[in-house]
């Protein structure tokens, strides 16, 4: 498998290692033919059910979690100087069309378009990285201006 590099937040961090813990758990579990609790539990991750059926998808799984871990970098706030243009874990506010949407950029493995998190690789942030405020882009025949960029300390 090809040594890419993940980029994640602390949060995202979190998740990814909560999730190998959880399916190390499960894996054990599984070889003693016992049901974990968590299962039976309200706050049910539903992902989580099929992992209960498929032992080579969660082998798979632990694999990519394995992978994700040995070649994360995590994103961290650019130092003040630097942070007149964005980069991962920048929120950056456009203006488009009109309207105004803040996107925060964050690897892949986080990219949630409906949680206005993009992606580094997306065509958005592609375009985006770089950029200062008062810039404009355009993507698909859409023009975008940065009103702001802001960096959350960590």
């Amino acid at each position: 498998m090809q040594d890419k590099k993940f980029y994640l937040t602390q949060a995202g961090l979190e998740k990814i290692r909560k999730e190998e813990e959880a399916l190390k758990q499960l894996k054990v579990l599984k070889a003693n033919g016992g049901s974990p609790e968590a299962f039976h539990s309200e706050d049910l991750n539903p992902e989580y059910l099929a992992f209960q059926e498929d032992a080579d998808f969660l082998e798979t799984r632990l694999l990519e979690l394995e992978n994700v871990l040995k070649n994360y970098k995590l994103i961290k706030a650019p130092p003040k100087a630097k942070q007149g243009k964005v980069n991962l874990g920048a929120a950056v506010l456009v203006q488009q069309d009109g309207q105004e949407n803040e996107y925060k950029l964050v690897g892949t493995l986080e990219a949630d378009p409906l949680g206005h998190k993009i992606s580094n690789e997306s065509p958005i942030g592609q375009a985006l990285l770089g950029k200062k405020t008062g810039d404009s882009v355009n993507i698909n025949n859409q023009t975008y201006t940065i009103k702001r960029i802001r960096y959350q300390e960590a």
